[in-house]
């Protein structure tokens, strides 16, 4: 089975307005999944999305972004599954660090989830993957890179999530750890995610950008198999046409490092279904 558990309904900036919940729109989303093979979506909209979140950080970038409604989101998703479509309802849900955890944690049982995805993209008012608002001006690599695992382990056990995103989203604009730090955190990672009893996230959208590659990367994937550590797949699509686009990508690397099996979720519980 190909499933595809990471997809936004609009680009970046763009309001979901009735257009995003309108049953051509999700109808394309699902078509562009059929043929590229995969069997069931996640729509997973970003929380900063939602006006219901406004509260939980007071980034200019996040009071400039929550405007729409968490609740009819979820009404319309649930509608469009309940009706038979292969569509689940989920969030991508930011990790803001721990004196966040409760306002984040309210998001992730107040509604009525198939799978929250846990992502960083921040640290304070720095972001790893925002030009606008750039980490990597004020530290090295390497320490840029020990933040973000330290605050993706963070993620991991404070027992929000379900599927941990882009796990080594930090080398999207391509900066690598040295070889013996990504060593020593790809261990760290995988062990962490598998203490947690959290999925980790194979993603393709790392191949759109100037990282060139999947999250994780072959090294990566290959610690957290060793882990023991299930997985789920992702295109990070914002666009139907980009829905399950590189999958074949990221079934390549999972079966290479050795799965044969990945993870489908219903109502926040999963069960492992053969991969591909």
């Amino acid at each position: 089975m190909i499933v595809d558990y990471h997809l936004h309904l609009r680009p970046d900036g763009e309001r979901l307005d009735d257009g995003a919940y309108a049953p051509e729109h999700l109808a394309a989303y699902v078509e562009a999944a059929r043929g590229r093979g995969v069997a069931e979506i996640a729509i997973t909209e970003h929380v900063y999305r939602f006006r219901q979140a406004a509260g939980v950080s007071d980034h200019v970038y996040w009071r400039d972004h929550t405007l729409d409604d968490m609740t009819l989101y979820c009404d319309r998703l649930a509608a469009a599954r309940d009706s038979g479509q292969p569509i689940l309802v989920g969030l991508e849900l930011d990790w803001l660090g721990a004196e966040r955890a409760d306002g984040i944690r309210a998001l992730a049982t107040g509604y009525a989830w198939d799978v929250v995805l846990g992502s960083v993209h921040w640290s304070g008012p720095l972001a790893f993957d925002h030009p606008d608002y750039p980490i990597w001006d004020a530290y090295t690599v390497d320490e840029v890179w020990r933040l973000y695992v330290d605050a993706v382990c963070a993620a991991a056990e404070a027992g929000i999530y379900d599927v941990m995103a882009h796990p080594d989203l930090a080398k999207v604009f391509g900066q690598r750890p040295s070889a013996a730090l990504g060593e020593m955190l790809a261990g760290e990672l995988a062990h962490c995610f598998r203490s947690a009893g959290v999925c980790a996230e194979v993603s393709s959208a790392g191949l759109r950008k100037a990282a060139g590659e999947i999250y994780p990367s072959d090294a990566w994937l290959s610690k957290l198999y060793a882990a023991g550590v299930p997985i789920t797949l992702a295109s990070d699509a914002h666009l139907p046409g980009d829905v399950g686009l590189g999958l074949d990508r990221c079934l390549g690397a999972a079966a290479a490092a050795g799965y044969t099996s990945l993870a489908r979720f219903r109502g926040r519980e999963w069960e492992g279904v053969p991969l591909g």
